[in-house]
């Protein structure tokens, strides 16, 4: 299996800077409590001298979503929305020991983190643009169908397992109880994106080594590497 960007979207999008991580033998009885804590230290520091709209990382994304001709403040990368409920609410729902670890990772770096369970992908995910004939389960269980040139995150099924790129994820793939194989990808457009993303997949890597027995493996892609593979089920 393997994932990538389409050469349409390096093209559009030339300083977009994605990492990759595949790891196997996730459980749901971690308890990731604590770094989940040190994570949100971060994103309140953060939000105490700006707010998640003024932060580099969420002004490249909102710039992106402008370009792709979506109105930034109605539709959100998924970061953003995730640091504009912990600046409400001071925390984030508890769903999954990974989800929760990874929107903390998230929030503390501003940069939108999808997780797809890999069990529920056919042979490849590819960001590209929609060519209008896809399928998009929502967490409700209605079936969408994102119109055509949507960014969506697309497998050899025509499914679309991510809407208008990095905000909204499908319910088809979502990690759940019985998931132990995943794919997380990590995307930046900032100037420092390149440095940033390279920290992210580090911060992760320890992260989920201190809560699974597993190692991970991941890279940042560019256009000269623009695939990551890693195995199929």
């Amino acid at each position: 299996m393997f994932f990538q960007h389409s050469s349409d979207i390096w093209r559009d999008f030339p300083e977009l800077v994605p990492g990759a991580l595949y790891a196997e033998g996730i459980t749901a009885d971690a308890v990731p409590d604590a770094r989940i804590a040190a994570h949100a230290e971060r994103a309140t520091a953060r939000l105490a001298g700006a707010s998640e709209g003024e932060l580099p990382e969420i002004q490249a994304w909102r710039r992106t979503f402008t370009r792709m001709g979506l109105k930034p403040t109605q539709y959100r990368c998924a970061s953003e929305a995730l640091l504009r409920r912990f600046r409400k609410e001071g925390s984030l729902p508890r769903l999954h020991p990974l989800i929760d670890l990874c929107n903390a990772v998230s929030i503390g770096y501003a940069i939108p983190i999808a997780v797809f369970d890999v069990s529920r992908i056919t042979s490849y995910v590819e960001v590209r643009h929609a060519a209008g004939d896809e399928t998009y389960l929502t967490f409700g269980g209605e079936t969408e169908h994102p119109p055509a040139g949507e960014v969506i995150f697309a497998d050899a099924e025509g499914r679309a397992h991510a809407r208008r790129w990095t905000n909204r994820q499908s319910g088809h793939s979502a990690v759940r109880d019985t998931t132990a194989n995943v794919l997380i990808v990590a995307e930046a457009l900032h100037d420092t994106a390149a440095r940033d993303v390279e920290s992210l997949l580090a911060t992760l890597t320890d992260e989920l080594n201190g809560l699974w027995p597993i190692t991970p493996k991941s890279a940042i892609l560019t256009p000269a590497a623009p695939r990551f593979e890693f195995p199929g089920q």
